[in-house]
């Protein structure tokens, strides 16, 4: 693999790590915040994915932005009404809520399963107009996708210090103690995956735009894939560490996902073994922690070993 090469796949990566690190961020929020793990994910995704798509088709790049990330918050409302107002657990609330978010985005998408935008302006291709004159055209996704991470991280960075944000923390940590000290925390919980949501469709709707298409599997695996970013970018950084900080971390883990599997792309590998190199990151990023909380022990065992074998 020559230099050129490599750039490219370094690029590549960057673009689809970044736009899919708003996901990361999205669970960062849910799962690592408040200790939801909303199983939504895809269908919220998905749908941002398709609202950004029909918005941007109808003549509207800009609007289709706040509109997905609207439709995200109303999807986000709906699995935190099931969890904290309907007593069904969390898992299969986000279960429920994926199912249902299948039809409702074949129905956005003009009920078919794919929305083609080649000759859709997007912001993408406004931000390459934008900087037609410049040596950054080439790089303008890349542009889009730095911009929207900085400013999603810069939010939570700053929502995560508030009156609202310290409930939020608190309400996973210990919801018992926040209920003591007369705080809703049915009402956090659902502000936290309002939020939350509202972000996982916004990627959705930048990656839509990106491909320039949008189709009913385009979420599929990304609760799964922002999961093992999360806690790549767990394992290689120290968790003590500021909000902003452990932010960019899953920013970094997303990144890391994305240029392993976008290797194997290029290494010419079968398109059906994409599957089961997703799943190997995965279990490397769920067993790394246990691993290494036990490495300690095993070098302490090893050297032991050593010892009887000397005596």
């Amino acid at each position: 693999m020559d230099l050129s090469s490599m750039l490219s796949l370094v690029q590549t990566a960057a673009e689809l790590g970044l736009i899919s690190s708003l996901t990361v961020l999205s669970l960062f929020l849910s799962y690592s915040m408040l200790n939801v793990c909303d199983l939504s994910t895809d269908g919220c995704f998905t749908l941002g994915a398709a609202v950004g798509a029909m918005v941007a088709i109808s003549g509207h790049p800009f609007l289709s932005i706040p509109a997905a990330m609207l439709a995200g918050i109303l999807s986000g409302f709906i699995t935190a009404f099931l969890q904290t107002k309907m007593g069904v657990d969390s898992l299969l609330a986000g279960i429920i809520v994926n199912t249902g978010l299948y039809s409702i985005n074949i129905a956005v998408m003009d009920n078919t399963s794919l929305v083609n935008m080649t000759k859709t302006e997007t912001v993408f291709t406004r931000m390459k107009e934008l900087l037609a004159a410049t040596p950054l055209a080439a790089q303008s996704k890349l542009i889009v996708a730095v911009a929207a991470v900085v400013l999603v991280v810069l939010f939570l960075a700053f929502f995560l210090k508030t009156n609202l944000g310290l409930a939020i923390r608190a309400t996973g940590n210990n919801p018992d103690m926040v209920r003591s000290s007369s705080i809703n925390t049915a009402k956090i919980t659902i502000i936290g995956l309002c939020i939350s949501n509202s972000i996982t469709a916004l990627s959705g709707c930048l990656l839509a735009q990106s491909q320039k298409s949008a189709n009913i599997d385009i979420g599929t695996g990304m609760v799964t894939i922002a999961l093992a970013s999360l806690l790549i970018g767990g394992v290689l950084f120290s968790k003590r560490r500021s909000i902003a900080f452990r932010a960019v971390c899953s920013v970094l883990g997303a990144f890391i996902f994305r240029l392993v599997y976008t290797a194997a792309l290029r290494f010419n590998m079968p398109a059906y073994m994409l599957k089961l190199v997703s799943s190997i990151i995965v279990v490397i990023a769920i067993s790394a922690p246990y691993l290494k909380s036990k490495l300690p022990m095993i070098k302490r065992r090893m050297e032991l070993r050593r010892k009887k074998e000397v005596v």
